[in-house]
């Protein structure tokens, strides 16, 4: 069975200042390589004039991570992103942050905690979630036993699609794959066995 797996809602930016650095965290939900590196090149477009772009990305496809100081001193910037990254268990994330100079040399370890902490709010604005692995299932019963089917939907904290009204009421409900056994038991219970539950397909959906 696939596994869950954290990433970000949406795509999210945050700012920190640092003795008159400025840092700006554009964070972004990616699928595949060719989606981070569309955000680097963007964020390099929009941050034309900033001193560097750095960015880290991790991808669920092939395991990739890469990762990139963008001129600034080896393992203070993009490793430190990466890092945050992999901290908050997230992947399918890209990060990039941006940095204008202020003025005032921070040090290796200045620049370490400034990128990571950027990095953090730019996760935090974006919001962190889990995916999880989902059975999309139809449910098919008749009108007399659309209430009791919604009833046991609601006990097990499943929340259906829009109800399609035809000669009987269809259903979509996603379902967690490693509950779709014990819910199929219990419709069928519940129902008499007077209902038709069909998995339309598998895949990974965000579960509040």
């Amino acid at each position: 069975m696939e596994k869950n797996y954290r990433t970000v809602k949406t795509a999210g930016r945050a700012e920190f200042i640092e003795k008159k650095s400025r840092f700006i965290a554009t964070v972004r939900p990616v699928t595949a390589e060719a989606e981070a590196l569309a955000l680097i090149n963007e964020m390099k477009k929009e941050f034309s004039d900033a001193t560097h772009n750095v960015y880290a990305y991790i991808l669920r496809n092939n395991n990739i991570a890469r990762f990139s100081d963008d001129g600034e001193p080896s393992g203070t910037a993009g490793m430190p992103v990466m890092e945050v990254l992999r901290q908050e268990e997230l992947t399918d994330v890209a990060v990039v942050v941006t940095r204008y100079f202020g003025g005032t040399l921070l040090g290796a370890g200045g620049l370490v905690r400034a990128y990571s902490k950027t990095a953090k709010l730019g996760i935090d604005a974006a919001g962190a979630a889990t995916m999880t692995y989902c059975a999309e299932v139809q449910i098919v019963v008749s009108y007399d036993l659309y209430g009791k089917l919604q009833y046991l939907l609601e006990q097990e904290n499943l929340q259906a699609g829009e109800a399609d009204f035809g000669q009987e009421v269809t259903i979509t409900v996603f379902v967690r794959a490693e509950q779709l056994e014990s819910l199929e038991k219990k419709v069928i219970e519940a129902t008499n066995g007077r209902v038709g539950m069909t998995v339309l397909g598998t895949d990974f959906k965000l579960i509040d």
